[in-house]
C-alpha cells in the first residue's frame, strides 16, 4: 500500500487512494460515521459505512476518537458539501496510535491553550500559523543569499550587553557568568571585515519584564551587517526585505491566509507599494496635526505613538534619525541634520501598519572608539569589557550598517494575531518557562 498525502489525494480527485494521519473531527451513528482526517498538508473528510466493512471491522470504528492516529484506503470523490470539497468512501483503515480523551475541546481560555501548546500545535489554526512562519524564515534565507550574503552565526553566550544591562539573562558559566545574547551584532561586525555582507537568524533573549501582547523573553531575530553601508542603503534593503517576505506569503500561503481569516488587502499594498521614509521629527509632527497627540521631542515613540502613526498608512513606514540621546551607544550622531531640536542618530526603525509596532531596528554604527567609549561609560559600562570591539576600529575600519528583523513580530502582522506569543511554537514570557 502506497501512502499519499491527503493534498495528493484531493489532487489525484477519484479513484483509490492511501492516506494516513489524525482524527480531527469524528460523529456518526451505528451504521454510518463521518471521520475528519488530518496531516500535515489538509483536512479530508472519510465516510464508513458499517455495511461495506462488516460487523468485525465496524467494531473498531470505535476507536476513531479525536487525535487517534489511523491509516485509511478508499475510493476518493469530489464532493461540494464536503468541508473541504472531497470525501472518501473508507473500504480498510487501521488504528495506528489509539487516543485518550482529548483535553483540548471548544472555548478553552488562552492561558490553557498556552498550558497545552504542545497539543494545541495541532490545530489547524497554528498549524497555518507555522506553515506561514516556515515561509517568512525561508523567504529571509533566501533574500540574503539571493543577494550574495553569507550566513554567519554569532555566540549564543556573550560576555557583555548590546541593547542594555536591565534586560540581560544571567547565566552561570563553570566558575564564572557570562550573558544569553541580545543581538549578534558586535559579533557582526568582526565578521564584515572579512565577509563584508552577513546575516543571520537566531534566538534572542531579553529580560523585559513586560507582560504586553508584543513582547517575548525569548525571540528569534533575522540580522544583516555590511561593509561600506550607510544608515539609508541600509534601511532600503529593509524596505525590500519586508516586501520580498510579504510577497512569497502571498504566493504561497493562501489557504493558510484563509483558515486565519486574514484580509489579505491589508497585505497587498506591502508587497506591489512603494514604502515610505520619514523622519523621527517629522513622525512627532504628523501625530501632532493629524492625530492630535503631542509628543515631546527627544522622547522615545511608546506603543500609543506608534499605533496612531501607524494609521496614517497602510504599509510599514520607516522612521530615521531618533534623538542620539535615547539610542544605543554604537549609533552615531548625524551632524547633517539641522532641522531637529537636538542631535540625532543615523538609525531606523520600521513601524508596522494596524498596530503591530515597531518590526524592524537598525542603524549606521559609529566608528568613533573615543565616542564609542563616551556613550558606554554613560550607560554605566566598563569601557575596557568592549576591548575585542574596538580592535575592529583599529584595523582598517570602514563604514558599515545593520539591522534585526523581529521574526515574531513579522509573523504576528502577516497572520493577523491578536497576541505574538501565537507567532512562535513555545512562547517564553515574563510568567512562562513551560511546557
Amino acid at each position: 500500500m502506497t501512502f499519499t498525502s491527503i493534498q495528493e489525494a484531493m489532487n489525484k480527485g477519484d479513484g483509490e487512494v492511501s492516506i494516513r494521519g489524525w482524527v480531527h473531527r469524528e460523529r456518526g451513528s451505528n451504521k454510518i460515521k463521518f471521520i475528519s482526517l488530518r496531516d500535515s498538508t489538509n483536512v479530508i473528510q472519510c465516510v464508513v459505512e458499517k455495511e461495506v466493512l462488516g460487523e468485525e471491522k465496524w467494531a473498531e470504528t470505535s476507536l476513531f476518537k479525536m487525535e487517534a492516529s489511523a491509516a485509511i484506503h478508499g475510493n476518493i470523490r469530489k464532493d461540494e458539501r464536503a468541508p473541504t470539497g472531497y470525501e472518501i468512501n473508507v473500504t480498510d483503515f487501521a488504528i495506528i496510535g489509539k487516543s485518550d480523551t482529548f483535553p483540548i475541546t471548544r472555548d478553552q481560555s488562552p492561558e490553557f491553550l498556552l498550558d497545552k501548546r504542545h497539543l494545541w500545535l495541532r490545530s489547524r489554526r497554528m498549524t497555518a500559523i507555522m506553515k506561514i512562519r516556515s515561509t517568512v524564515t525561508g523567504a529571509i534565507h533566501d533574500f540574503f543569499r539571493q543577494r550574495g550574503y553569507f550566513e554567519f552565526t554569532p555566540p549564543i553566550l556573550q560576555p557583555n550587553q548590546c541593547e542594555g544591562g536591565s534586560t540581560l539573562f544571567e547565566v552561570k558559566y563553570y566558575k564564572d557568568k557570562t550573558y544569553l545574547s541580545q543581538t549578534w551584532q558586535l559579533y557582526a561586525e568582526a565578521a564584515i571585515f572579512a565577509l563584508e555582507k552577513v546575516y543571520d537568524m537566531s534566538p534572542t533573549f531579553r529580560a523585559e519584564k513586560s507582560k504586553t501582547s508584543r513582547h517575548l523573553s525569548e525571540f528569534w531575530m533575522a540580522e544583516m551587517e555590511a561593509a561600506w553601508m550607510d544608515y539609508k542603503e541600509c534601511s532600503e534593503v529593509a524596505k525590500a526585505e519586508l516586501k520580498f517576505i510579504v510577497q512569497q506569503v502571498l504566493e504561497k500561503n493562501q489557504a493558510e491566509l484563509k483558515i486565519l481569516e486574514r484580509d489579505v488587502n491589508k497585505l497587498t499594498p506591502t508587497a506591489e507599494n512603494k514604502l515610505p521614509t520619514i523622519t523621527y521629527t517629522e513622525a512627532l509632527k504628523m501625530l501632532k496635526e493629524k492625530c492630535d497627540l503631542d509628543v515631546e521631542w527627544g522622547k522615545d515613540l511608546r506603543t500609543v505613538e506608534e499605533d496612531k502613526l501607524a494609521t496614517l498608512f497602510d504599509t510599514p513606514v520607516v522612521v530615521t534619525h531618533y534623538p542620539k540621546e535615547i539610542m544605543a551607544f554604537y549609533k552615531p550622531t548625524d551632524a547633517t541634520q539641522t532641522d531637529a531640536p537636538g542631535p540625532v542618530a543615523k538609525c531606523f526603525d520600521v513601524i508596522a501598519p494596524e498596530g503591530y509596532g515597531e518590526i524592524v531596528g537598525g542603524s549606521e554604527r559609529d566608528t568613533d572608539i573615543d565616542e564609542l567609549k563616551k556613550a558606554l561609560e554613560a550607560d554605566g559600562e566598563d569601557a575596557a569589557n568592549y576591548q575585542f570591539y574596538f580592535d575592529t576600529r583599529l584595523y582598517g575600519s570602514v563604514p558599515h550598517s545593520g539591522y534585526g528583523v523581529g521574526v515574531e513580530r513579522v509573523v504576528a502582522w502577516i497572520c493577523g494575531l491578536d497576541n505574538i506569543k501565537d507567532a512562535i511554537p513555545f512562547p517564553r514570557t515574563m510568567l512562562r518557562k513551560e511546557p
